[in-house]
């Protein structure tokens, strides 16, 4: 069992403790401790299976190929005046667990997770907390509405940024080219958009399904800057997230679906399966040796 107890992650019970850094939301950006955040990511992990085996819920792979992320933005980036964008809905687990990972949802929260009438459920709810301002479910609409809440901060010179996680599949959606076009031609220097690059959708990966290779090279040709990094390592999404950039940004994170546990990585089924038994004792077993 794994719990928050006064900014402390306890693990289990066997008394492994560590601190819990995260953002104080009046808000200064902190350096994250190199060797903290891996035990964040793990905790996180460990947590998010237990969420998603105890309500027998799939879509486990896309919230492990993302988590890493939304807890770095969430602990080490994001100031009380940004807004996040979870445009891939179905990987909202890795969002509750992320907002768990601070203090603002508990365990009691996290059990409510896809059930009826639930906050929680399998994609994004709107409105019902702050740090959730979009419903997202239908892929391809959040880097869209990530853009107009950029161009409403730019054009009422509000402060913050705006920060839109998608996958890679959703590049398949003409809305986001056209988002695209909407973000270069503006220059929406308050919007960071970071794309889950771990090759696989729903029917396969996105090569055979309908292939875009050379993703950056083409988000790039509409004049966005592009990057691409590491989408698991602390030093690889500190030295873009919490280096101030200029202008609008598109930063492609080289993930792997399933990412932490053997049997999921790399694997397209797990877009989909519920874990058994068997599988969520092995799954955890991986997490915490690592």
């Amino acid at each position: 069992m794994l719990c928050l107890r006064n900014g402390v992650f306890i693990v289990d019970r066997h008394d492994v403790e560590f601190p819990c850094p995260r953002v104080n939301h009046s808000m200064t950006v902190t350096t994250p401790d190199q060797q903290g955040f891996p035990a964040i990511q793990r905790a996180a992990r460990l947590r998010l299976l237990q969420m998603h085996y105890e309500s027998k819920v799939g879509h486990i792979g896309g919230n492990l190929s993302c988590l890493d992320a939304i807890l770095f933005l969430h602990h080490f980036v994001m100031q009380k005046d940004d807004q996040f964008v979870l445009s891939k809905g179905h990987s909202v687990g890795a969002l509750y667990i992320a907002l768990w990972s601070i203090g603002r949802l508990t365990d009691a929260d996290l059990q409510q997770f896809h059930k009826d009438h639930t906050h929680l459920a399998g994609h994004p709810v709107s409105g019902w907390m702050p740090e959730i301002a979009v419903a997202t479910g239908s892929l391809g609409h959040g880097f869209p509405v990530a853009a107009g809440m950029a161009m409403g901060k730019q054009i009422q010179d509000q402060a913050g940024r705006v920060y839109c996680l998608m996958s890679d599949g959703e590049w398949q959606e003409g809305s986001n080219w056209e988002a695209l076009i909407f973000a270069t031609h503006q220059q929406l220097d308050r919007l960071t958009v970071l794309v889950d690059v771990n090759g696989l959708q729903g029917f396969g990966s996105t090569k055979e399904v309908a292939s875009m290779s050379d993703l950056a090279q083409r988000i790039a040709a509409f004049g966005a800057t592009v990057r691409e990094i590491d989408g698991h390592q602390a030093q690889a999404l500190q030295a873009l997230l919490q280096t101030p950039q200029q202008g609008f940004q598109v930063i492609l994170l080289n993930t792997v679906k399933g990412k932490g546990v053997s049997f999921m990585e790399a694997k397209m089924e797990w877009h989909y399966l519920p874990l058994t038994a068997e599988q969520f004792a092995q799954a955890q077993n991986e997490v915490r040796l690592t």
